[in-house]
């Protein structure tokens, strides 16, 4: 599995009020954690970073909750906005960058 996914693990589980020990529960969120990475890295165009505080994370949190529960083909109808909002800001970001190097 997914180091990335790995490493978000416990944080998953925090997020997801899951306080016991189970190898198998833990092998089935770190795959919800991969499915959501390459989902939101699609989305997002780029990789994300979802160690850090912010619109991947929060989404990644929420599309394992999301999955976990069987309802992640509504995940994206009812977090749209936030998806556009990462997709507008990320944009913005490359944008700024792009004028700043080319002098404007």
């Amino acid at each position: 599995m997914s180091e990335r996914a790995a490493a978000l693990l416990e944080d998953v589980k925090n997020y997801l009020d899951v306080t016991w020990q189970d190898e198998a529960a833990d092998r089935k969120y770190l795959g919800l954690i991969a499915a959501g990475m390459a989902y939101l890295d699609d989305k997002a165009g780029a990789e994300l970073d979802y160690t850090q505080a912010g619109y991947g994370r929060s989404l990644l949190f929420d599309y394992v909750r999301y999955a976990r529960d069987g309802a992640a083909d509504v995940f994206e109808n009812n977090y749209r906005h936030l998806l556009l909002a990462m997709q507008n800001n990320r944009k913005v970001a490359a944008y700024a960058s792009d004028a700043v190097s080319s002098g404007e």
